[in-house]
């Protein structure tokens, strides 16, 4: 296992040879992409977002594909369509950019409601129908979708459902004044920077089967179980409007797993499931206007809860 996370710290590295800080952006994609989920990435512009992505697909050597998601754009921009050939009479299928290892979706919440659920609806199955033919994705397919928090104008909010389907948001920040000054001096020669490939798809999958296998103890079991019902106690949390639903549960165990892969260890530790938890929560717990009108954030939320919520 200790072997793993030097791998893992390995490709953390050849990626910070490009990407200066983000390290909770960094650790989500590998949690993300190790536990078979998507991330909901929120943050300005200008914070790096393609380039960490492209730089991940460079060290993993996984194919990938950016689209700008605009309020004109239609599913068959996303998934491809049947186009007539006139040489040979018939209809071709031309794949769209959703096949793809990485799909970054860009400003998601800038396209119709259709076409935000073509693309969920290609996360979730996995597959997607191109007329009366149905294409399976390839292994391993991540969708890291972005949202500008900044620009709310001419945008299609996502519907809590919608939002529910995404393992993780992370919230991209600015860096520090110390990594501002790197990331000036590498300027120049971090466009040329060629990454080494660390480990492919293969291994990926190994280690997707690996973490379900990680050791979760009774106490842990109760300790995930106790922060999502506290998500839902609107008495102990009033400013609360909707809790979590299941489908946190299983995602807080499974990106703790993969943490623990990431750390070195074959089992769960509290730690793990902290850490996780706000990544997990932030998007699934939604606050009642009169909250919001008082400036409290999910964040505040999350830290109350975990504060609260003693392990067994």
């Amino acid at each position: 296992m200790i072997e793993i996370a030097q791998k893992i710290q390995e490709l953390q590295d050849e990626v910070g040879k490009i990407i200066v800080g983000q390290e909770n952006l960094k650790r989500d994609i590998v949690v993300a992409l190790l536990s078979g989920g998507h991330i909901l990435l929120e943050g300005a512009p200008g914070l790096a977002k393609t380039r960490t992505i492209s730089s991940y697909a460079q060290a993993l050597k996984l194919s990938f594909q950016r689209i700008q998601f605009t309020p004109d754009l239609l599913p068959s921009d996303l998934i491809g369509a049947k186009i007539y050939d006139p040489d040979a009479k018939i209809f071709e299928v031309k794949k769209g950019p959703i096949f793809a290892n990485f799909v970054l979706a860009d400003e998601i919440n800038r396209a119709p409601s259709k076409v935000q659920s073509a693309l969920l609806e290609s996360m979730e199955e996995r597959q997607v129908t191109i007329g009366d033919k149905t294409f399976p994705l390839d292994a391993p397919f991540m969708v890291l979708a972005t949202q500008n928090p900044l620009e709310q104008e001419g945008t299609f909010q996502l519907p809590e459902a919608q939002l529910d389907r995404f393992l993780l948001k992370t919230i991209v920040e600015y860096p520090t004044k110390a990594e501002e000054k790197i990331i000036l001096q590498k300027a120049i020669s971090r466009d040329t920077t060629k990454l080494s490939t660390i480990f492919g798809k293969k291994e990926i999958l190994e280690l997707r089967e690996m973490i379900e296998h990680i050791q979760v103890s009774e106490s842990i079991y109760d300790y995930i179980c106790n922060i999502i019902f506290a998500s839902r106690d609107t008495e102990l949390h009033p400013e609360i409007a909707y809790g979590a639903s299941p489908r946190a549960s299983l995602a807080l165990l499974r990106t703790s797993k993969a943490l623990a892969v990431m750390q070195g260890r074959d089992f769960v530790i509290p730690e793990d499931v902290k850490t996780m938890a706000y990544g997990v929560l932030r998007h699934r717990i939604i606050l009642q206007y009169e909250a919001l009108a008082d400036g409290i954030v999910t964040e505040d939320i999350i830290r109350n809860i975990l504060k609260d919520t003693k392990l067994d």
